[in-house]
């Protein structure tokens, strides 16, 4: 090969090993890099938070809160889906509260029927909220 001799004098070519580099090809870049900028566009909110607040009515079915995580828990009548958006399970108006689990504490969101009431319901001493068409067998039945 012609350009070997090159390579085996690095005396003569001042430490150059490579016989491309002597010739004079040197492969540079052919795009032009892409710059930085400062303040891009960005993306669009996911439009998370409350979407009803308490003493609202809301029907079976309306999302009450859109959320990443679970911030809020589901109470009394209310649902969670598999992207922790809280739903309205029946009628009713929607109440928030705080419950303490031994040394932390939960944010509820639930339902109520009337607007006066409050939550968490003592259901032992006051009963269940609502009956969902259930009837009751030792009461005694209207006339």
């Amino acid at each position: 090969m012609a350009l070997n001799w090159l390579c085996q004098s690095p005396r003569r070519w001042g430490g150059v090993t490579d016989g491309l580099n002597v010739l004079g090809q040197i492969r540079t870049a052919t795009k032009r890099a892409g710059g930085t900028i400062k303040n891009h566009g960005g993306t669009a909110g996911k439009r998370l938070g409350l979407k009803k607040f308490s003493d609202e009515f809301v029907s079976p079915g309306s999302i009450i809160v859109r959320q990443r995580g679970t911030k809020f828990h589901a109470g009394q009548h209310v649902l969670m889906g598999r992207d922790h958006t809280l739903y309205a399970n029946a009628p009713g108006y929607v109440r928030f509260y705080v419950q303490s689990h031994g040394r932390f504490s939960r944010k509820y969101v639930g339902l109520v029927l009337n607007r006066g009431e409050r939550l968490p319901r003592d259901e032992a001493a006051h009963g269940r909220s609502r009956y969902f068409g259930l009837v009751e067998l030792n009461g005694v039945p209207d006339p």
